[in-house]
């Protein structure tokens, strides 16, 4: 076995994550990973070669796309726009938190659940001060909405498309929705089921009427538009073409940059697009996976592994390690350490699958759980408002048990 120290650092880096601060100073997510993987980088434990071989750029550059893209939709006052057409019919509180949770639930599965948590998060804000609804309960609805919706697609979540990426999948489209598709809608409507129950007694009888916000920048609006219906239609020709068994050259991450070249290219405003993207979310990124790279090539897991006494590859463990571990190194970071495993033994889409799901409905459970979460915790607290460690897991808890026991019934129990 190797050193200890990048054991110890991710343990602190841990620590800090959950306490964000020292002393006086309050530390934001993405510093303290940086400062661990400056750390592992300083003191020798992974070399620079190693550690920029370690960080995942093909994630990387899907995300930088799809930021882009959501960046363009939110500045243009086009996302405001649209949602009028979304939500304008929910007429109750009731049926907005509804639509709210499908919405953001299908439209992560294009737009990854990190990007729908940036733009989304001010309009559940601006409906909540608008209608006089609680701002803990959109805001739950909406992170329980993208992170569950998330599931059922390779790029609805980083770390499906880690999966999609590493994992040896034919057809990721076509794997994660013949297995997961079901059983994500049914989640869905738990979601909502237990939000609702929860805030039954805060829930304003009042109607709702609402007002279609104009775009305020026509030209950014359009281009955005651009990029969104060329993404959507790369995806599409990506999944036919492969059930057709015709290559294409195009690899997935790229997708989300060629879609992102309108804005890019066409726009007077890229600037101030790229400025405004989510760059520390980018940076926690690739600072993680120097982290997790020491730690792998320290060589403490492989042991451990080696040593097991249960079948890491059945489903029921894959998702009860997938929820219970990603509540203390989060979903990337866990499978980004599972995956190499699973692969390396051998395992079926079915297998892969539950690694998904259980991997990204942990991010339902606690708010360290998600990247998603902290996206819409930070980004609300710029605005004044918040939800506390114990809000969240008071709902989060039993979603996620009952999220999991779906999962498990529709990947190990039903014979298909």
């Amino acid at each position: 076995m190797g050193s200890v120290v990048p054991l110890a650092v991710l343990l602190a880096v841990l620590f800090l994550i959950a306490v964000r601060k020292v002393g006086a100073v309050r530390l934001q997510i993405w510093q303290i990973v940086v400062g661990g993987a400056l750390a592992v980088l300083l003191t020798g434990q992974i070399s620079a070669q190693n550690a920029l071989a370690a960080i995942n750029t093909d994630l990387l550059v899907f995300l930088f796309g799809t930021f882009v893209i959501g960046e363009a939709l939110s500045r243009s006052g086009y996302l405001f726009h649209v949602a009028y057409r979304i939500f304008g019919r929910a007429t109750t509180v009731r049926r907005l938190v509804l639509l709210i949770i499908i919405a953001t639930g299908l439209l992560s599965a294009l737009l990854m659940n990190d990007t729908l948590a940036i733009v989304a998060t001010p309009l559940m804000l601006y409906y909540a001060a608008r209608f006089g609804i609680s701002e803990k309960l959109l805001l739950l609805a909406l992170a329980f909405g993208v992170t569950t919706g998330s599931v059922a697609s390779p790029i609805g979540n980083p770390q499906n498309l880690l999966i999609a990426l590493d994992g040896g999948l034919e057809n990721p489209f076509v794997t994660f929705f013949v297995y997961l598709a079901v059983p994500t809608v049914l989640c869905l409507l738990l979601a909502y089921a237990v939000l609702i129950l929860r805030f039954r007694h805060e829930i304003p009888e009042i109607p709702l009427v609402h007002l279609c916000e104009e775009i305020t920048d026509a030209r950014l609006a359009f281009l955005a538009r651009i990029s969104l219906t060329t993404l959507v239609l790369l995806i599409g020709i990506k999944v036919v073409a492969v059930l057709l068994g015709v290559q294409i050259a195009i690899p997935l991450p790229y997708v989300a940059l060629i879609a992102a070249l309108p804005v890019l290219i066409g726009s007077e405003k890229r600037l101030d697009v790229l400025r405004s993207i989510d760059w520390r979310t980018l940076l926690f990124f690739a600072a993680l996976f120097v982290l997790l790279g020491s730690v792998w090539q320290s060589g403490f897991f492989q042991p451990l592994i080696d040593n097991a006494r249960f079948d890491l590859t059945a489903v029921p463990v894959i998702l009860a390690a997938s929820v219970i571990l990603s509540q203390f190194v989060s979903n990337v970071p866990f499978v980004a350490l599972y995956l190499p495993i699973l692969t390396q033994i051998g395992v079926s889409s079915r297998e892969l699958a539950a690694l998904a799901a259980g991997s990204t409905i942990a991010g339902n459970m606690l708010i360290m759980g998600a990247a998603s979460n902290v996206i819409i915790i930070q980004n609300a607290e710029r605005h004044g408002m918040t939800l506390t460690f114990r809000e969240f897991a008071e709902v989060g808890i039993p979603l996620t048990l009952l999220q999991a026991a779906v999962y498990w019934l529709f990947l190990a129990v039903i014979p298909w």
